[in-house]
């Protein structure tokens, strides 16, 4: 295997063990469970929770969406601010037994950081190289509701119009719209159900389509009547990702890189649901146990739009800024985007909305499941981005590791900033 960590196709989990862990796992490719321990911003640039509208909204351009590459700020940051980067990504690791990660601060006028650190793949000894790939695991869906939210602004759907003109048999298709999916207000019953842990445990190298997923949840009881709550699924966002199919007559990942991929140069940016096609250098991912991290199934074909991208640091970076900013998007629907109010079940967000969460002033997103986490956020105040990756996840405590590591390297930032 030389240098890099290539994906492992397990069968080990099988049967009653399945049952016992899977559902859970598929689950936490949202983060459902908020950090019990989650670490606070500070006061000054957190926004309010019970608000509707945040404190710091990114701006956007009245004109046509800029479809260009940001670039990197250029040059270092402080050596100070280095050392204290560092340091916060060593203390959280060791919280966590986090065994590796990769992490990136880059702000405007100041610098650039990143960092790889730790082990890749434990049982060959590979560490974390800095060009590795990762699992964003959700936060693959704010690219499905970025090529929605495109579609909508082109005209070819409208944010409004229900899935039962798109897919038939959801329950309440005929109220539920797709501005209810993208901001999980749905009610809509999850595809992680005993039909489908039954089917994964009688194959777990089964390669699930985007109908099988959605096949699972059809008809299913709803959890709530359509925006009556706000609780995060991924059947969601897998709905979302048949729209954007049958709308287009394309499938998936190739209207994913004609729109998104290809015009910011996301060129080490893939959406993967063959575990086994993936042959690029990545890390394994370890979930932790009693006689230390075990390695986690590879299936990735569970998670569909809702969770199968893999990407880098520096396409990590291109992504944060551009989903913060609405740089695809036009002013409207980026407006849109941003109106949303705290999840009664999901991530540990101040406020979620279309395909995109608010952490005291950052926008972006993160994602957990099947043995990594991840958070990538942008600051519009300052121009500052943070992205993170680990190869840990179900974290005993019920903590994820790379939102805890964003908001502890955002203090870092911030405390720096001030006078």
């Amino acid at each position: 295997m030389g240098s890099t960590a290539r994906s492992r196709r397990r069968s080990r989990t099988s049967g009653v063990g399945v049952t016992a862990g899977l559902s859970a796992a598929i689950l936490l490719t949202g983060c459902v469970g908020a950090s019990p321990a989650a670490t606070s911003l500070p006061s000054s640039t957190a926004s309010s929770a019970s608000s509707s509208t945040p404190s710091s909204t990114p701006s956007s351009s009245a004109s046509a969406a800029v479809t260009e590459r940001p670039a990197a700020p250029e040059g270092e940051l402080p050596g100070g601010t280095q050392t204290a980067l560092r340091a916060t990504v060593e203390q959280t690791m060791a919280d966590y037994g986090v065994p590796g990660a990769a992490v990136g601060v880059w702000v405007p006028g100041k610098g650039t950081w990143t960092s790889a650190a730790g082990t890749a793949d434990i049982e060959h000894g590979i560490a974390v190289e800095p060009g590795m790939q990762w699992p964003l695991r959700s936060i693959t869906k704010s690219y499905t509701v970025t090529l929605v939210l495109h579609l909508a602004d082109q005209g070819v759907i409208s944010l409004d119009d229900t899935i039962d003109e798109y897919v038939e048999g959801v329950t309440d298709g005929d109220r539920i719209t797709l501005r209810d999916l993208a901001g999980m207000t749905s009610g809509n019953a999850d595809y992680t159900n005993e039909d489908f842990v039954e089917a994964f445990a009688e194959d777990p190298e089964r390669i699930f389509t985007l109908e099988d997923l959605n096949g699972f949840m059809l008809g299913k009881p709803a959890q709530f009547a359509p925006g009556t709550a706000k609780v995060y699924t991924n059947a969601n966002t897998n709905l979302l990702g048949a729209v954007v199919e049958q709308v287009t007559g394309q499938p998936f990942d190739a209207v994913l890189q004609e729109r998104i991929l290809e015009p910011l140069g996301q060129a080490d940016t893939q959406y993967i649901v063959d575990a086994s096609a993936w042959d690029t250098a990545h890390p394994v991912g370890y979930a932790p146990t009693e006689d230390g991290p075990d390695p986690q199934d590879a299936n990735m074909s569970v998670f569909g739009p809702a969770g199968s991208m893999v990407s880098t640091l520096d396409d990590g970076r291109v992504w944060a800024e551009t989903l913060a900013t609405g740089a695809l998007l036009d002013a409207s629907p980026q407006a849109e985007r941003l109106v949303g109010a705290p999840l009664d079940a999901g991530p540990p967000y101040d406020l979620y909305a279309l395909g995109i969460g608010e952490t005291g002033g950052w926008w972006g997103h993160n994602g957990e499941g099947f043995g990594f986490t991840a958070a990538l956020f942008h600051q519009p105040d300052t121009g500052a981005s943070i992205v993170v990756f680990m190869n840990l996840s179900n974290e005993a405590s019920g903590a994820h590791p790379a939102d805890q590591l964003f908001r502890r390297l955002a203090a870092v930032i911030e405390s720096g900033a001030k006078p």
